[in-house]
């Protein structure tokens, strides 16, 4: 289910994030006021907890963690709640990403391995 949705074409967030955190818990309302507000973006939530080895496999070693995908590719991963302005802020960053650029990049890199 992870792969799919974050492979998706849009715009995909992903909260990192488990009960006992407080600071995940401070963030949450934000996070949810996002998902409302943007309804164009896909908002996904990962219980650390219940979900240890994806958590693991992805090196998520504190929360709460934000990931956001593009396209499938991953163009923002960061721990630490961010504050509202903050959290709107990335938001726009990420819809003004040229994607073709990119791609471009991201072949560039692969033709120099």
């Amino acid at each position: 289910k992870f792969e799919e949705t974050v492979t998706a074409d849009g715009i995909t967030f992903i909260d990192f994030w488990a009960e006992w955190c407080g600071p995940c818990k401070s963030f949450g309302p934000i996070y949810e006021k996002a998902s409302d507000t943007n309804t164009d973006i896909r908002f996904a939530k990962v219980d650390t907890e219940a979900e240890q080895d994806l958590a693991g496999g992805l090196r998520i070693q504190s929360i709460p963690t934000i990931m956001a995908f593009r396209d499938g590719v991953l163009l923002f991963s960061q721990p630490g709640a961010l504050p509202a302005a903050s959290f709107d802020e990335l938001i726009a960053a990420i819809r003004a990403v040229d994607m073709d650029d990119v791609r471009r990049q991201i072949a560039e890199a692969e033709a120099t391995e």
